[in-house]
């Protein structure tokens, strides 16, 4: 059943490192929507519009380095017309406001961190509309290793990401809420060492582009050589695709070469491939989290 868009805008508050981030979250509802302005782009919402009546699986997405959960918009929408409610945090430091901690091992152990208060929030919020202890995670580039972090991933940090060019674990949290994750031209070589995702046990969608000129075929292969059952990742190889054709297309205006997030290998119809995406993301989701 398709229902109309709610939005909401909530902040999120990290106590321990004394900081807040923004919180937007899309959501089923019967108030019809209207074009409304929403960052630097237009959806057709019902802002601060009462949540359907039911109970609803949550996503929550984890957006890449630099960026914004809002170039994920457009699934966002699609999943809350059909009964998911999704959250999309930004990244505190590592977006495309401010990406001061970008390649440092502070963000590597915060990107988790914050997904699970986002999605302690989330809860708090829509307590009563919630399949209670059930969670989708999807993450695009570093946002995949986000994803895989929180769902049981045990990360080390690379040379590039520590001061002394040693190889430390990162700790970060667990969740066991987390019941699937979507992986879209994930970021994965912190988890390079043997057993680093062994505890990762639930299904996965792993997509992956073609030409990713970012997260090559070797991301995916430390994902399905990594975890513990690898019967339970459905992968697919997009032709054509490059790492931000899993970005929602962008207004006309914003699209140029020298804007790479808008850019695709030639050819590639990011419009007419998302449409697919979209769908295939929906129905992953609702077999492995249950629709409302």
């Amino acid at each position: 059943m398709e229902n109309f868009v709610g939005y909401r805008e909530l902040q999120v508050t990290d106590g321990e490192l004394n900081l807040a981030f923004p919180l937007r979250v899309l959501y089923p509802t019967s108030t019809t929507g209207q074009a409304e302005n929403v960052g630097p782009y237009t959806l057709d919402v019902a802002r601060d519009a009462s949540i359907s009546p039911g109970v609803f699986p949550l996503v929550v997405l984890s957006h890449g380095t630099g960026s914004s959960g809002l170039v994920h918009r457009n699934l966002a929408h699609h999943l809350a017309r059909h009964g998911f409610v999704v959250g999309l945090p930004e990244h505190p430091y590592n977006n495309r406001d401010d990406d001061s901690w970008a390649h440092t091992t502070q963000n590597l152990m915060a990107r988790p961190r914050h997904l699970q208060l986002a999605i302690d929030a989330l809860f708090q919020q829509f307590s009563a509309s919630l399949k209670p202890e059930v969670v989708g995670l999807i993450g695009h580039s570093l946002g995949g290793y986000t994803a895989l972090a929180l769902a049981g991933g045990q990360p080390t940090a690379t040379p590039r990401d520590s001061p002394d060019w040693q190889q430390q674990p990162i700790p970060v949290p667990v969740d066991a809420r987390v019941k699937a994750v979507v992986l879209l031209a994930p970021a994965t070589p912190w988890f390079l060492k043997k057993g680093a995702l062994h505890n990762v046990r639930v299904p996965i969608l792993l997509l992956e582009g073609e030409k990713d000129e970012h997260a090559s075929a070797w991301h995916g292969q430390i994902v399905l050589n990594g975890v513990s059952d690898r019967r339970r990742v459905t992968h697919r190889v997009v032709p054509n695709a490059g790492h931000f054709s899993f970005l929602s297309p962008f207004p006309a205006a914003r699209v140029s070469p020298a804007f790479p997030p808008s850019q695709d290998p030639p050819g590639f119809v990011r419009a007419r491939f998302h449409e697919e995406m979209n769908a295939e993301i929906q129905a992953f989701l609702m077999r492995e989290l249950g629709s409302h």
